[in-house]
Order: structure tokens, then C-alpha cells, then sequence
């Protein structure tokens, strides 16, 4: 498929150098909606892993002794450089991951808000004092960096997701190996470059880019790696958990969803079909937070059925740099045929394909890999289109009798991420957010648009109670040190010389 053109050819970035990989060997880098080749990039091997965790603990000690401000100051510089470049490196990342580009600006503007965010914290990284239980005696706590961070980011968000957890480890005072996704290199090496040029010390940030399991799986393994960041499928991570709980090393997980949107009879249903249109064909269904549920009170499933078909019929298709498209390419070939299986699966359990379910092949999308939006009716939530992650787009209706089986419904699946609520009734809204279980909720809007200031993640098997975002997230890259100072002049114990 791909079309042979001109390409550059980039390098891995270990210890402050631009560097071949030691393997000699490169992969390419593909643009999902036409085939085309826009770089070839380093296949890493075990080696090269070394190399780069080698040089992050080197530089650990240099980069914790520098002042949290002066981290700060380096980020911040960070984050003018990617207002500058925020045009370019949004182009490029709809080019090599599909998404439209008004989406990929916003991809770069969550990876600026976090750069600026985690800056500001440079000033705080606020600890504890305490009163103690005896006199003359001051207790306080403080954060400590944990050491070096292997960080393993997904495709659909290549440069948000990577600054969640560069940031943070970054301020907190960790160095990082950085291991990007194989099918959006590009946008990982725009954001270490700009890193970089903003005055990284050398070996505090080291990218590896690979293309074999097993190499990720060695730096997961490594034994000069404290603490793994990962951002992926339930699979992955619960492999990752296995790995790390046998080396008593740290890890956060960030992991699957099965996210809906709730439509309760008496919902706005303009606002409601805005939400989930939004929800379901943003990002061509390819995020962690996408809505492919939509559970609906009876009285408002035909309309809704209707609206909706109507809608995802009128999106166009195409490549995400046109600013006439509305739903891009998913990433590649193996996405496109997991989503076609669920066709199968949907049809097979009873479901009614209300429109779409076929790969779209018309003209030029036929070079890239495009599937119809797609939209399910007659759901049961035991359905496995209702319970398993297909990641693209498609959604379910799901009828259901009252909000309490709506909320129900909500929170009968493996993952626990987010959930939005249409209603015009504070009192339904207020005991729907009391009783749904995800970590992010949302009402009277859709099951899009976190904030990079308040903590994001799920519960169940959409992570390990982990927070990316805000302050939360130096609860990750740090731990506590507590100190006691006593200034008694006498040794006092405590609880013992408590009277």
C-alpha cells in the first residue's frame, strides 16, 4: 500500500545525541489515509534500551539536585516553543496518525496546558507540616523523585498523552526513557526535540524508538528502570503489572474503556445528539474516552435512533489534513480488520445494524484505512459489542426503563472510565453522579474534553487507581519522605513518652 516518496530519516535520542540505533535497521512510518511514507525511523533493539537507561541514571543525580524552579524554567521554555510550533506539529500528527486536524491542534494544546501546568508546579511541589505529639519537636514531609521513568505511550494521542507523563516526572526531578508508539513517531521526536532546544540536560529525557514487543518488554524488565508509566490496551498493562509486581518496581497504568452516554427522557436532545456524535466519530472512536454506549430512556429511543443515523450518515470521510473531513482513517490495516469483526460479532448476538459496518473503499479511501461510522440497535449490555473496547467508530443504542437502570447498565462492564449524563433535572443529574462508579463523569456534555488540571483515570480494569493530570500525578513520579526534627535537646520517644 505505502507509495514510495522521499523520505528523512530519523534517530533515537540518547544521553543529549541524536543517535543510529545499533541494529542499523529502520521502519517506516506511514500515513494512514493514503499509504504515503513521511520517515523512516530507528528499530531498536535491546542495546539501544541500555544505552538510553544507562544514561537516564547517570544523569539522574545532576537533574535532582537542580532546583525545582529551574526544572520549572526549562518546561516552561518547553511550552513557548510548542505555542510556536503548535500549527506544524499539529499538521504532522494528523498526517501520520489520521486525525482531523482541528483535533490534533487540540493534541498539541493539551501537551502545551501541561507543560505550563507541570511548570507551575516547579514553584510548589507542595509538602506537609504537622504538629507533633511531643514538644520541641517539628515533623514535615516532602516529595522525592523515584529514579528513571520508562514511559510507553499509545498512537492516539501522541503528544498529549507522552506529556501527562513526561511533565510531572520531569518537575518532580525523575529522568525518563521514552518509548513511543511505532505508528506516531513523529510527533514524539517534535516534542523531545523541543525539550531539547529549551535546555534538557543531556540524558534527562532518552527516546527509543522500536518496532518489536520484546523490546518494550525488556524496558519494562529493566532493572535500572524504577518505575514503568503505561498507557495502552487492558492486555498490555496487566502483562506490565505482572512484570513489575515480581520486581517490586512501580507502575501506572492507564488502560481501556467502555465509556456511554446516558439520555434520560426529559434530556435537551439537540445538546444530547451534539454529545454523542462527538463522543462516538471524534478521533474515529480511537480514544480511551470515546462513547460507545448510548443508553436511552424508551420513550426517546426512536428519536435518538433516528437523529443518530442521520448524523453519522452525513459525516464525511477523508484525510484529517482536509479541513472539509469529519472523521479520519483509523491507525492501520489490523485496526481496520478488528473493527470489521465486530460487525460479525454484533449481527451474530442479535444486534440490528442501523448504519455503516462495512470498510469505506469509495475512490481515495480506498488507499487509506477507513470504516463507516458505524451505529448498533437492539443492544443488550450483555452483548460483547456492549462489553469489549473495539476502538473506532462504532456505538450502541441500549435501551433501558428508568435512570436507575440506566446507571446500572452504566457500570456493568470491565472498565470504569467515564460516563456523561443528558438531563435537564439537577435531582436525577446529582443521584446519577452519586451512583455511577467510572472516574471521570460528565453532565450535559459528552464523554470528551479532560482538563489537564484535574486528576484523569478510571476504575476497575481501566487502570491501577493511578491518576494522570493535575497534582495527582506527583503522587505517581514522587514519593514521600517525612522528617523528624527534634530541638528538645533531650531523647524523647514517641507514644512511649506520652502521658
Amino acid at each position: 500500500m505505502a507509495t514510495q516518496v522521499e523520505a528523512r530519516t530519523y534517530k533515537n535520542y540518547i544521553d543529549g545525541q541524536w543517535v543510529d540505533s545499533t541494529t542499523g535497521e529502520t521502519f517506516p512510518n506511514i500515513n494512514p489515509a493514503t499509504g504515503e511514507v513521511l520517515g523512516y525511523f530507528p528499530k531498536s533493539g535491546k542495546a539501544d534500551i541500555d544505552r538510553a537507561v544507562a544514561a537516564a541514571q547517570r544523569a539522574f543525580a545532576r537533574w535532582r539536585a537542580v532546583p525545582a524552579p529551574r526544572r520549572a524554567e526549562i518546561l516552561f521554555r518547553a511550552g513557548e516553543l510548542l505555542v510556536q510550533r503548535k500549527e506544524e506539529y499539529a499538521r504532522g500528527m494528523s498526517l501520520e496518525m489520521g486525525k482531523v486536524l482541528k483535533e490534533a491542534r487540540g493534541d498539541v494544546q493539551e501537551a502545551i496546558d501541561m507543560t505550563y501546568f507541570m511548570a507551575g508546579e516547579g514553584r510548589r511541589l507542595y509538602g506537609h507540616t504537622t504538629p507533633s505529639e511531643l514538644p520541641d519537636k517539628l515533623c514535615l514531609t516532602f516529595r522525592m523523585p523515584i529514579g528513571v521513568v520508562a514511559a510507553i505511550t499509545p498512537w492516539n494521542f501522541p503528544m498529549a498523552i507522552p506529556s501527562w507523563k513526561l511533565m510531572p516526572a520531569l518537575i518532580a526531578g525523575n529522568t525518563v526513557v521514552f518509548k513511543p508508539s511505532t505508528w506516531t513517531p513523529q510527533s514524539a521526536y517534535n516534542l523531545i526535540a523541543v525539550l531539547e532546544e529549551a535546555g534538557l540536560p543531556p540524558g534527562v529525557v532518552n527516546l527509543v524508538f522500536e518496532r518489536e514487543v520484546g523490546v518494550s518488554q525488556y524496558l519494562v524488565e529493566h532493572p535500572g528502570v524504577s518505575l514503568v508509566s503505561f498507557t495502552g490496551s487492558t492486555a498490555t498493562g496487566t502483562a506490565i503489572a505482572t512484570i513489575c509486581a515480581r520486581q517490586n518496581k512501580r507502575y501506572s497504568l492507564e488502560l481501556g474503556g467502555k465509556n456511554a452516554v446516558i439520555v434520560l427522557a426529559d434530556a435537551d436532545l439537540d445538546l444530547a445528539m451534539d454529545g454523542i456524535v462527538w463522543s462516538a466519530f471524534g478521533t474515529t472512536g480511537q480514544r480511551c474516552t470515546a462513547a460507545s454506549r448510548i443508553i436511552v430512556e424508551r420513550p426517546l429511543v426512536e428519536e435518538v435512533q433516528r437523529r443518530l443515523v442521520e448524523r453519522a450518515r452525513a459525516l464525511r470521510l477523508g484525510s484529517g489534513v482536509d479541513p472539509q473531513t469529519d472523521v479520519g482513517p483509523v491507525i492501520n490495516e489490523e485496526q481496520l480488520k478488528k473493527i470489521r469483526g465486530y460487525m460479525d460479532i454484533g449481527r451474530a448476538e442479535g444486534a440490528r445494524l442501523l448504519c455503516g459496518g462495512e470498510i469505506a473503499r469509495d475512490g481515495d479511501l480506498g488507499r487509506g484505512y477507513f470504516f463507516q461510522p458505524t451505529v448498533f440497535a437492539d443492544v443488550r449490555p450483555d452483548m460483547r459489542i456492549a462489553q469489549e473496547e473495539i476502538f473506532g467508530p462504532v456505538t450502541d443504542i441500549i435501551p433501558v426503563d428508568s435512570p436507575e437502570e440506566a446507571v446500572r447498565v452504566n457500570n456493568a462492564t470491565p472498565y470504569g472510565l467515564v460516563t456523561s449524563v443528558f438531563t435537564r433535572d439537577v435531582t436525577k443529574a446529582m443521584r446519577a453522579v452519586e451512583g455511577i462508579t467510572t472516574g471521570l463523569v460528565y453532565v450535559n456534555a459528552g464523554t470528551i474534553g479532560a482538563e489537564v488540571h484535574l486528576p484523569f483515570g478510571g476504575t476497575r480494569n481501566t487502570g491501577n487507581g493511578h491518576r494522570e493530570g493535575g497534582i495527582g500525578a506527583l503522587d505517581v513520579f514522587t514519593e514521600w519522605k517525612t522528617v523528624y526534627i527534634d530541638y528538645s535537646g533531650r531523647l524523647q520517644k514517641a507514644q512511649i513518652d506520652v502521658a
